[in-house]
């Protein structure tokens, strides 16, 4: 039996320079033109069989043991934040207005580096491996037009597994969650349409600010008298637009926002709640109204068996006392499309410190030698499952 401790260590240079160069070379959603690129050169190069091109800019990497066994893909996000990078850092992003604020270049080196790993270990499993790259994960969102491309298909995949740089964790510990872990988002657009006037002429008027702020008033009565208390939910209003003057009352209104929740029915049924309270407070109040509503990710509900195996493997990498559960978060992530299509487990590596910096932050930075405990993690979980 291989060691993968001491093999994953052996590559320690090659992961964290991988890192840094993708670091380097920021690009936002779907436009992951020199990262996908990179990547597909990496495993071209590691002998690994390549598809390109797919959803644009995503890339699959296919490993066959020659041995019959089960699939497991292992999924890294490409694409970067457009934000200024402002870590001092001596391997900076090079491109204006884009930054790796979310880590996902190290999912992307962990992932690789994973990939040279199997290379060694290979004779000792059964089945295949997909390495998946997908673009735009902080949106609008590549899983789900990767999948649509037939990305967990030929050969089928049987079990999925993603990492997240994790600041809320401590450094050198990992987070594994059972059943639902993050939260389904979506976004609405609500544009209001009143009758304008004069401000010393309310009555000749039907004001779109006045019910733009009872439709706010109203919405948020979704989470605090429609919801089961203990069912976490949020309503968020995050944009109101109206009016141009002191003295003119707007007929337009404009407002945005999100929701969120872990529920699947929920998710299912939050347009039609959204849109009937809208659509009952403009009526009372003699104003139109349009909704746009776009459902984005589903929650992301780790699989019971998947999550038990990445936590024993875990625990063979940090010891138990470092194998910790996390709190569900409000946040989103489209791993849960391959969650849905394959069992699933998206877990988390955490790279908290004292003074550092949250994720979508310009100055997030982490300690580059955690990311060999999420190598070696991937490495384990493979060994488990096409032993």
């Amino acid at each position: 039996m291989a060691n993968v401790h001491q093999l994953v260590s052996e590559h320690k240079d090659l992961i964290i320079t991988t890192r840094r160069e993708l670091h380097r070379i920021p690009e936002t959603a779907y436009t992951e033109k020199k990262t996908s690129a990179y990547v597909a050169d990496y495993l071209n190069k590691a002998g690994i069989e390549v598809q390109t091109g797919i959803a644009q800019y995503g890339v699959v990497g296919l490993m066959d043991t020659g041995n019959p066994g089960p699939t497991l893909m292992i999924r890294a996000d490409m694409d970067a934040l457009p934000l200024n990078e402002d870590t001092g850092l001596s391997f900076a992003s090079e491109h204006e207005g884009a930054m790796h604020a979310c880590g996902h270049d190290a999912h992307m080196a962990m992932v690789l580096g994973a990939a040279t790993v199997f290379n060694k270990i290979k004779n000792e499993l059964n089945g295949k491996i997909k390495f998946l790259f997908q673009p735009a994960e902080e949106g609008p969102g590549g899983a789900k037009p990767m999948i649509e491309a037939g990305v967990m298909e030929n050969p089928k995949v049987d079990f999925s597994i993603g990492c997240h740089v994790w600041p809320e964790l401590p450094e050198g510990t990992i987070g594994v969650r059972s059943g639902p872990f993050l939260a389904a988002m979506d976004r609405f657009d609500i544009r209001i349409i009143g009758k304008g006037g004069h401000g010393a002429m309310p009555h000749q008027c039907v004001d779109a600010l006045e019910v733009g702020t009872q439709v706010v008033n109203a919405l948020q009565r979704i989470v605090s008298r429609h919801m089961d208390p203990l069912v976490p939910t949020v309503v968020t209003v995050g944009t109101f637009h109206a009016g141009t003057a002191f003295n003119i009352i707007p007929g337009e209104a404009e407002l945005s926002g999100t929701t969120r929740t872990f529920d699947l029915e929920l998710w299912k049924s939050s347009e039609e709640r959204v849109g009937k309270i809208i659509r009952g407070v403009c009526d009372a109040m003699g104003a139109e109204f349009e909704l746009k509503y776009a459902f984005g990710y589903p929650p992301t509900i780790n699989d019971e068996f998947m999550a038990e195996v990445v936590r024993r493997c875990a625990v063979l990498v940090v010891d138990e006392d470092n194998v910790l559960e996390p709190n569900k978060t409000m946040g989103g992530e489209d791993f849960a499309f391959y969650a849905q299509k394959s069992k699933g487990c998206f877990f988390a590596l955490g790279v908290g410190r004292e003074g550092g910096a949250a994720v979508h932050n310009p100055k997030f930075d982490f300690k580059e030698e955690v990311m060999l405990l999420g190598v070696e993690t991937y490495c384990q979980v493979a060994l488990e499952l096409l032993k």
